[in-house]
């Protein structure tokens, strides 16, 4: 079976176009994030978005592949969530719920749809991300949770809090809210993301 030809090849499509989505989403929470102070949780954001991008190329690399002339239009029908509002907190627990989604719903079915029609690359491909997404999961899941908690900035036992702005650390439970030695705010303090593996 050729590849365009195939439910894969629509499955490529929906992925792609999925994963652009995604990190449009995400661009959202990182610019609240950083409008409301919070810029190394941007940055962490700023970097799901960049491995979105990366998913969206590898789906559009196949589906490029997959012919030697253009692509004018591949038409898809697909549902994709349009449930984020302009609220920091809650948009981090959609977004866990939309990795999880992608990570136990969507991509291990293409990932069998891939294996059943004969394109094991892609099948791999869809493996590779779902570990990704379940990654994603976990780190917007602690994010949503530090944030409700309000322990990004406050644990119960001392950890060490260092400034991104200038490499200023301190030992303690709670964290400064003006770096000491640049003055930067608190949303500069580099966040405790505890591994969970």
């Amino acid at each position: 079976m050729k590849l365009i030809d195939s439910k894969t090849y629509l499955n490529l499509a929906k992925s792609y176009a999925g994963e652009c989505q995604a990190q449009t989403r995400y661009r959202f929470i990182e610019y609240g994030a950083r409008y409301n102070g919070y810029k190394t949780l941007a940055e962490l954001i700023d970097k799901v978005v960049y491995n979105e991008f990366n998913h969206a190329r590898m789906f559009y690399t196949f589906i490029q592949q997959a012919s030697d002339t253009p692509i004018k239009n591949i038409d898809i029908c697909s549902g994709y969530p349009f449930k984020e509002k302009w609220d920091l907190l809650e948009n981090l627990k959609l977004a866990a719920e939309d990795e999880n989604f992608e990570a136990t719903k969507i991509y291990p079915e293409y990932a069998k749809v891939a294996r059943e029609e004969g394109f094991p690359e892609i099948e791999k491909l869809y493996n590779d991300i779902i570990q990704v997404e379940t990654c994603h999961n976990k780190l917007f899941k602690q994010l949503y949770t530090q944030m409700k908690n309000k322990t990004l900035y406050k644990k119960t036992k001392p950890v060490k809090w260092k400034c991104a702005d200038c490499g200023y650390e301190q030992t303690s439970k709670e964290a400064w809210k003006e770096c000491p030695l640049c003055k930067a705010k608190q949303g500069s303090i580099m966040l405790k993301i505890e591994d969970e593996s």
